[in-house]
């Protein structure tokens, strides 16, 4: 007779990262001489590692009451997305500065060289809202600083960042010291 009562198959987060790993491809001087790339194209066209990086990004914050999940431009859309699915939250879509079409809030980085600014809808999140910020890569915190500022202009409570991978050598969690952040990789 079957057992009624068993939970289902839970997924085992050290294999989640194993795969998400092994579908990392890494391709040597691109887009310049000295730079190793972290290619998430295989781990997006393989549907398990897909779903294992969208579980890793999601799990510390099952329960937390998140209200919205800020993707920004543009590969946090393809992981925010599905993280805010998962979490039973809005996605509100942080683009680059005039490719929103209603009235928008912004906030503006440094870049190695300039500034750029990042911007939602105005009236995206609300104040006193639960907000998760997502992303594929923190790589000098710049763009993840700027949402995080971004999400408090709005009146929203930043509740964590939670990205695939960190690049540390760059240090940007450095610029993050007042947000719980949750990487799933760091290389």
């Amino acid at each position: 007779m079957p057992n009624d009562t068993a939970t289902p198959d839970v997924p085992d987060a050290a294999a989640d990262l194993a795969l998400i790993e092994a579908n990392i491809r890494d391709i040597p001087d691109f887009p310049h001489e000295g730079i190793l790339f972290k290619d998430i194209t295989p781990l997006l066209n393989h549907p398990e590692a897909f779903a294992a990086t969208v579980r890793g990004l999601t799990a510390p914050f099952l329960g937390t009451g998140i209200d919205h999940v800020v993707g920004l431009e543009a590969r946090g859309f393809i992981f925010g997305a599905p993280v805010a699915m998962a979490l039973g939250a809005g996605f509100v879509p942080a683009r680059k500065a005039g490719k929103l079409p209603a009235d928008t809030i912004d906030q503006a980085y440094d870049l190695e060289y300039g500034t750029a600014t990042v911007e939602i809808h105005a009236d995206a999140i609300t104040s006193g809202s639960r907000v998760l910020v997502v992303d594929d890569v923190l790589a000098t915190g710049g763009t993840g600083r700027a949402a995080v500022e971004l999400v408090r202009k709005a009146g929203g409570t930043v509740v964590g960042f939670s990205v695939l991978m960190e690049l540390s050598a760059l240090q940007g969690r450095g610029k993050m010291p007042d947000v719980e952040l949750h990487t799933l990789l760091s290389v």
